[in-house]
């Protein structure tokens, strides 16, 4: 029986020649939420890229690295993407500004970023497609162009695109930035939501504010390596969090989350 959906042992990713992901070892289990927490450039998103097969782990001459994803060491990449659905910036910007609501969430079936005359379509895509967006809000919004749309329905439209060919795993690469504090308690609020319908959340960011309740594992990614890795409680501490940032940082937490500030400042 297969333990872990995602496990990293030694494991480096190598672009240029040079090491960007230096030895990580990493084990998700079924079911697992987690939060990749560093600062910008620190290695997150190569991370995801890695456990979403855009990137190939590099193997040492020692033979010692091994990557295994759902249980398996090799992968088709779109299969891979029916098990794991991915919400990022970089994705947002990829789309046409005409396309619609519709379109985005039905593309996600597809692995493109529109949907093309040699798609088929299916009564049940159709059905799946509109379920999605009622689970995100968005139903009264699917014939809408995404340039139309504000910052927080364009998340959701993509977050419906991920959910809409049912994946195992949600990757949620910084899915918070330029929202506002109203609209990050809301989606905090629906990760909440989605994971007790039986998704898991691997979310990637730098802001512990974003970090919502379903959430209990933290790992913490500097310069390429995993350095810190625990429960919300052991790992967001003031000297973890300072030596992440490489600064003198205070971790308060209340009612809301847990909140961070840099000593001395404003």
């Amino acid at each position: 029986m297969v333990e872990n959906a995602i496990e990293l042992r030694n494991v480096s990713v190598v672009r240029d020649g040079k090491h960007i992901l230096k030895h990580v070892d990493l084990a998700l289990a079924y079911g697992e939420n987690a939060v990749i927490l560093g600062a910008n450039g620190s290695g997150k998103t190569t991370l995801v890229k890695l456990l979403t097969g855009d990137y190939r782990p590099y193997y040492e001459e020692d033979g010692s690295a091994f990557m295994s994803l759902f249980g398996e060491t090799t992968w088709n990449i779109f299969e891979l993407r029916d098990r794991i659905g991915i919400v990022s910036m970089d994705l947002q910007n990829r789309f046409n500004s005409d396309t619609t609501v519709t379109e985005v969430i039905t593309s996600g079936y597809f692995g493109s970023m529109d949907v093309f005359r040699n798609h088929e379509v299916t009564p049940e895509m159709v059905r799946a497609v509109y379920n999605a967006a009622v689970k995100m809000g968005i139903d009264d919004l699917l014939e809408r162009r995404i340039d139309n749309l504000s910052l927080g329905e364009m998340r959701r439209t993509l977050i419906a695109r991920a959910l809409v060919s049912e994946p195992e795993m949600l990757i949620l690469d910084e899915p918070m930035t330029g929202l506002d504090i109203v609209m990050k308690d809301a989606f905090r609020r629906m990760f909440d939501l989605l994971t007790s319908t039986g998704v898991c959340i691997v979310m990637i960011t730098h802001e512990l504010e974003d970090i919502p309740s379903c959430i209990d594992r933290v790992i913490m990614i500097r310069d390429g390596e995993k350095i810190h890795d625990g429960t919300k409680s052991d790992t967001l501490t003031s000297d973890n969090l300072s030596e992440l940032f490489d600064a003198d940082i205070c971790v308060s937490v209340d009612d809301h989350g847990y909140h961070m500030h840099m000593v001395g400042g404003n």
